[in-house]
């Protein structure tokens, strides 16, 4: 968690910007279930709203890029493949919902390094939660994502997965509040904080 704003305040230390119009799209969840998907919630936005500034694994690509590791969503062009996982997340009152993964798949020579490196941003998922075989995390199909696009894993490489900041709206819709807005999975907030500032020794 890296920010908590007040009750109906559309920013937060910091995101300075306005968190209905700021992001690139938004989903809209009414009893758990998506009803939409929108480049704005100005009207939606209610004075109970609590928004909630989570971390994102896109925060330690560029050092695994500096470091030679490479990021295949990246080259690619497309957005990193999610899984929902059947690992529970630890309940927090009324909330509940299963574990969500980003996969980055990684040459077996580098896995070390890219748990290395990524180990040193906690704020922003830290290391990774599970290396390898996909059905350790009840993953069926890799080439079949929950969200984002289909990932391809070569030979040589292996599967690496990240906690994921789309795990809250798995638990959104496990749970089935009244009415929920996250983002869009892959279209985060974007802050001024730089990512070094996320470092840890």
């Amino acid at each position: 968690m890296l920010d908590v704003a007040e009750p109906g305040e559309t920013s937060a230390p910091v995101f300075r910007g306005d968190l209905r119009t700021d992001l690139p799209a938004y989903r809209v969840y009414r009893h758990g279930e998506l009803v939409e998907e929108r480049t704005e919630v100005v009207d939606l936005w209610r004075p109970d709203l609590v928004a909630f500034l989570i971390g994102c694994s896109f925060t330690f690509e560029a050092p695994l890029l500096a470091a030679g590791v490479p990021v295949r969503h990246m080259e690619a062009g497309t957005n990193v493949p999610m899984y929902v996982t059947g690992r529970q997340c630890r309940p927090a009152g009324r909330f509940r919902g299963p574990l969500v993964v980003s996969m980055r798949p990684v040459p077996a020579d580098r896995v070390a390094d890219a748990v290395r490196i990524t180990s040193r941003y906690p704020a922003v998922h830290g290391a990774p939660v599970h290396v390898g075989d996909p059905e350790g995390l009840g993953i069926a199909d890799l080439a079949r994502p929950d969200f984002g696009d289909p990932g391809e894993v070569r030979a040589g490489e292996v599967p690496v997965f990240w906690a994921c900041g789309v795990t809250p709206q798995a638990a959104v819709m496990a749970s089935a509040p009244e009415f929920a807005i996250g983002h869009a999975p892959g279209h985060m907030a974007v802050t001024d904080v730089r990512d070094a500032d996320y470092q840890v020794p």
